[in-house]
């Protein structure tokens, strides 16, 4: 994964239509832009993570900035972290996402997910998400794990081993479920925590 070569403005703008687009409560563009912490989230990051990148004087400043947002949004998102272009954060309240995560893209995230940690050690630590991944309310994806491309993790699983491209995972610990395939293409969205 890596960062995306879009003109910021651009960006922005996808973020709005991505939130539009994916959430069915929202009703305007200018709903979303005024009233979307999710999306909020990703515009602080967005520029925190191009101040971390540009200078080692701007790391500090860069932290800052995803502090205040993180005081604004109830979304803590560190500067280094790498997002993926139509990121969709839902609702928001309580997301933590590590320094050393990277996320693909067109992702949806629920409320209360962590991408997060398993040690205080240097080096990569935090979990890499694939392109079309759903994450459930309260899931905890924890430690330099993968889940591949098309996979869904249920509300509050726990997953600390790698989840292969189209699996769904959900319990504690997740462990991937069969999902029959005309179940999923009814709404491809859906949280598989249902089927635990």
């Amino acid at each position: 994964m890596h960062d995306s070569p879009v003109p910021f403005r651009q960006l922005l703008l996808e973020d709005l239509h991505t939130a539009r687009r994916r959430d069915p409560a929202a009703r305007s563009l200018v709903e979303v832009a005024l009233a979307y912490p999710g999306v909020h989230a990703l515009w602080g990051h967005r520029l925190a993570h191009r101040m971390w990148h540009a200078s080692p004087l701007l790391k500090l400043p860069a932290r800052l900035l995803s502090q205040v947002m993180r005081a604004a949004t109830g979304i803590e998102i560190h500067p280094g972290a790498v997002l993926g272009r139509r990121l969709f954060i839902d609702h928001g309240m309580g997301v933590v996402i590590g320094e050393t995560a990277e996320v693909g893209e067109d992702v949806v995230m629920f409320h209360g997910t962590t991408l997060g940690g398993t040690s205080m050690s240097r080096g990569k630590r935090h979990p890499t998400v694939g392109d079309r991944v759903l994450i459930g309310a309260g899931a905890k994806v924890l430690g330099p794990v993968t889940i591949g491309p098309d996979a869904k993790v249920g509300a509050n699983a726990v997953v600390v081993r790698d989840v292969p491209a189209g699996a769904v995972a959900v319990g504690v610990p997740a462990k991937p479920r069969a999902v029959p395939a005309a179940v999923r293409v009814l709404d491809p969205w859906a949280d598989p925590a249902v089927y635990i």
